[in-house]
């Protein structure tokens, strides 16, 4: 069984108790764990995450302490990074052992071809965000900002996320139609050019949406797990867009 889930936003000062929603998606995992051969989380998982030489943020022990967990019982786990946990320079990959993708990617699973994305970027004219999001992938950004003490750097990123959410909760889980949708429109064109795709599956919108397009391919976005805790599940012939619920 593959597993498929995003934008958890660990660390979000928007959520009540931080304590109980991490829990929440440890007992996720836990579900996932009976009968996964590998789980794909497609970004955002931290509210923020940036990992300086010797740093890493603090809190999240039992999230990752259940991600290594399943690594070592052979279950693998891809994590595409989404524009709020950009930041990651090896300790998620060498401690936890995550399989790190920093970009969209096309993978087989079973006799069914994916598209699998975080999905910021993608078919946004937002002139503001794309600015933003290349500053955020600079290379010379990043080495400037490890230069900013740990505790000012946190104390920025989980503000200026907060700023960013308040901002879009209007929005968000709002289905805007096909037309208006970004990442429908963007799933439209890809699937045009690539034919054998049969999902395409994406994060970021915080909007559970599961939509036959052309040719009966399909355009997933997984929802999050701050507010809808829904998630994809394929075995091998059928996918499903399900809910989480203890």
């Amino acid at each position: 069984m593959n597993y498929f889930l995003s934008d958890a936003h660990l660390g979000s000062r928007l959520v009540s108790d931080p304590k109980a929603h991490e829990k929440k998606l440890v007992d996720w995992l836990e579900m996932a764990k009976k009968d996964a051969t590998a789980i794909y989380l497609l970004g955002d998982m931290f509210d923020f995450w940036f990992e300086y030489r010797t740093v890493v943020p603090k809190g999240f022990v039992r999230f990752l302490g259940k991600l290594a967990e399943l690594i070592d019982a052979g279950i693998e786990i891809h994590f595409f990074t989404g524009n709020h946990d950009i930041w990651t320079f090896g300790y998620l990959e060498k401690e936890v052992g995550l399989i790190i993708h920093r970009q969209g990617e096309i993978i087989q699973l079973g006799n069914k071809t994916f598209f699998l994305a975080h999905g910021d970027g993608l078919n946004s004219d937002e002139k503001g965000f794309k600015i933003i999001r290349k500053v955020f992938h600079s290379q010379f950004a990043q080495k400037l900002f490890r230069y900013v003490p740990a505790q000012l750097g946190q104390e920025f990123g989980y503000n200026w996320s907060k700023h960013n959410r308040e901002r879009i909760l209007h929005i968000e889980n709002v289905y805007k139609g096909e037309q208006n949708e970004e990442l429908v429109v963007f799933a439209k064109k890809f699937a045009q050019n690539n034919q054998n795709v049969d999902f395409m599956i994406f994060g970021h919108r915080h909007l559970a949406l599961d939509l036959q397009i052309l040719d009966k391919k399909r355009v997933v976005i997984l929802g999050d797990f701050v507010s809808i805790f829904s998630y994809g599940k394929f075995d091998g012939e059928n996918f499903t867009l399900e809910y989480f619920e203890i």
